[in-house]
């Protein structure tokens, strides 16, 4: 690798920690501390027991030995691991706001992983196609999160199209504890739109049994609206196939605007019918209060 290119990536990845370090600094790091809890309770130690103590909490043993009733102390266990499953197919690339949707999840991967290590927990990146194309192990520590960084940014796939089942699946099989773990993607899901959803459905369930998932989905508004600039021809990024269409028909607007919001209909309820969390986020607008607020509703709901 040329100098050059070597310093354009350290620049870049640079820019990205200090941006993301703000944003986790600034706003996110208390509410991603208390949302996302430990596993449980570890033991810590013993002391003398005072009025007010729960008696459930009394070490017999140490009791006896003593003469002194003595209560056993927990911590607890805040490590947890969380896995960044982030979508880098060929429909990523497009977009017609300052950030294209790869962009904007690498930035969204950058800030999930920086509050993770603020909080000591493991992280672990899956670059996935439609198979993986990259896999890092959970790990800790800034040296760790820069090249997980690094890998969202610049790291080029080999293949174009998407199939969500394969990170999930893949998750499923190699975490064998239970993690964290956001599905980051555009939902792109090619032609055969209602078949793909209804195997991703089975997968989703499955995957929320196992782990605390959470499905971030990035959009382009170009992608519901069209603007009136006369004959255009679109072309799927993935399949390569290609359609014409007259922009400046109200009707054909209208109906593109109609199909595209159908179709986030359909992701939405498969995927919440799933039992997962869904955030939707678009590259026209700032991710950071929709991402508090959304931190807000898990944390609201845990206290119930």
């Amino acid at each position: 690798m040329e100098n050059g290119f070597t310093k354009e990536i350290l620049k870049k990845v640079r820019q990205i920690e200090v941006r993301t370090n703000r944003l986790v600094n600034d706003s996110l790091a208390g509410s991603y501390h208390s949302v996302f809890k430990g596993r449980g309770m570890n033991f810590d130690e013993v002391r003398e027991y005072v009025p007010g103590d729960d008696i459930r909490t009394i070490d017999w043993n140490v009791t006896a030995r003593t003469g002194v009733a003595h209560i056993k102390k927990f911590v607890e266990e805040r490590e947890l691991t969380i896995m960044l499953l982030i979508d880098i197919s060929a429909s990523g690339e497009f977009g017609s706001s300052a950030l294209s949707k790869r962009e904007m999840m690498a930035e969204l991967g950058s800030v999930l992983a920086f509050s993770a290590v603020r909080n000591n927990d493991k992280v672990g990146l899956i670059l996935f196609t439609d198979f993986i194309e990259l896999y890092i192990p959970p790990q800790k520590g800034r040296t760790h999160i820069l090249r997980v960084i690094r890998e969202i940014l610049f790291f080029t796939p080999e293949r174009k199209e998407t199939d969500l089942r394969v990170p999930l699946d893949f998750v499923n099989r190699v975490i064998k504890r239970k993690c964290v773990a956001f599905l980051i993607s555009d939902f792109c899901l090619g032609e055969d739109f209602d078949g793909t959803l209804a195997r991703l459905s089975h997968t989703l369930r499955i995957g929320s049994k196992r782990h605390d998932l959470i499905s971030l989905m990035v959009s382009d508004p170009r992608e519901t609206e069209l603007p009136d600039i006369g004959r255009i021809t679109l072309e799927d990024a993935e399949s390569g196939h290609q359609v014409e269409l007259n922009t400046s028909d109200p009707a054909v607007r209208r109906g593109y605007r109609e199909i595209a919001e159908e179709n986030r209909r359909k992701i939405h309820h498969t995927i919440r019918s799933a039992g997962v969390d869904l955030l939707d986020l678009s590259t026209a607008v700032s991710y950071l209060p929709p991402l508090l607020g959304f931190f807000g509703a898990r944390r609201r709901r845990m206290r119930r």
